[in-house]
């Protein structure tokens, strides 16, 4: 008969820091780009304000879907043994997430751009 030996570790405690905090970053984030790229928006579409509006939602379900897609992929989290070592899983984990939220925001805020000059 084998027995095993349970060894405590922070791994649950990874991802209920973590989840909330990718999710309010993804939502901080979309509510700035979005709010903001109104004006883009209209200026595009000659200021016809509901193709705009209408535009600019779907714009922004498919930042949300792709974050938070994203955030959800990268999620694991190996044996973590120490609160040291959480806090670097953590630190590595959000920090590369934020990166990628804010070259997803930049690709937007250039589509926006690319989108009024064809306009």
């Amino acid at each position: 008969m084998t027995t095993t030996i349970l060894t405590a570790t922070y791994n649950f405690s990874a991802y209920m820091i973590y989840l909330p905090i990718v999710i309010i970053l993804t939502i901080l984030v979309s509510q700035f780009l979005f709010k903001n790229s109104k004006t883009f928006m209209l200026d595009i579409f000659h200021q016809k304000e509901d193709i705009a509006m209408a535009t600019n939602s779907l714009f922004k379900i498919g930042f949300y879907l792709l974050n938070l897609g994203f955030a959800l992929c990268i999620i694991e989290f190996f044996k973590i043994e120490t609160v040291e070592r959480l806090v670097v899983a953590l630190s590595r984990k959000i920090g590369g997430f934020s990166i990628y939220l804010g070259v997803m925001m930049l690709l937007n805020l250039l589509l926006f751009l690319r989108g009024r000059k064809h306009a």
